[in-house]
């Protein structure tokens, strides 16, 4: 198997990649910005998710954009760490795409907020720019086509999710299987971050947004 050829003096640094990403990634601007300008907790309104489209669906435009940074930053940080660290050994996109996962894994389930956190959208987004560009152009392209012409944010970010590993094994497939490995971890995690609205799609009862 490829992973017994792997170097065994690369788990510390992946270990301390890991740990790091996942507690930045707890980070969350839609809770930050909510108790911090609102009193009042985004898991608490709306679909209870800690996120970009509950936010804007509860609170409006004002301080939009002070989540997003958040979310961009604490997303970005990490992978830029990860891709120099991991750079040193020649195996920057792997661990750009390794640090990717647990950044939105702590998004999903952060440490500071009982486990209760977004849907990972804006972290996955934010991330795959860092671990290839042209991957992200068609991410992002797909979103945004099938919000358009769906209206569900919810459906975009899903199917976007299921394309990202399609995208990366035909781009990068010159990359070591660990980073192909990692983005399909982070598209099921999306995935399965989306289940109720997944149920809601298919009952007709999901709600769509305003263009």
């Amino acid at each position: 198997m490829w992973y017994s050829h792997y170097p065994w003096n690369l788990i510390l640094p992946y270990m301390l990649i890991a740990v790091v990403s996942y507690l930045m990634g707890g980070i969350n601007g839609a809770i930050i910005t909510s108790k911090t300008f609102y009193g009042k907790d985004i898991r608490e309104f709306g679909s209870g998710n800690a996120g970009l489209t509950n936010f804007h669906r509860v609170f409006g435009t004002r301080f939009l954009a002070l989540v997003i940074a958040i979310d961009i930053l604490k997303t970005v940080l990490p992978v830029l760490f990860a891709g120099w660290l991991m750079g040193l050994s020649g195996r920057s996109v792997e661990g750009s795409a390794f640090a990717g996962f647990f950044a939105m894994l702590g998004h999903a389930y952060p440490p500071y907020y009982k486990f209760r956190g977004g849907k990972t959208v804006m972290a996955g987004g934010a991330a795959v720019w860092f671990i290839d560009w042209r991957v992200a152009v068609i991410v992002w392209l797909s979103f945004a086509i099938i919000v358009l012409l769906t209206r569900y944010v919810s459906l975009g970010s899903v199917l976007a999710g299921a394309i990202y590993p399609f995208a990366m094994a035909v781009l990068c497939s010159n990359q070591g299987p660990l980073a192909l490995v990692m983005v399909v971890l982070s598209g099921a995690l999306l995935i399965f971050r989306h289940k109720e609205n997944i149920k809601r799609l298919v009952k007709g009862t999901e709600s769509k947004i305003k263009l």
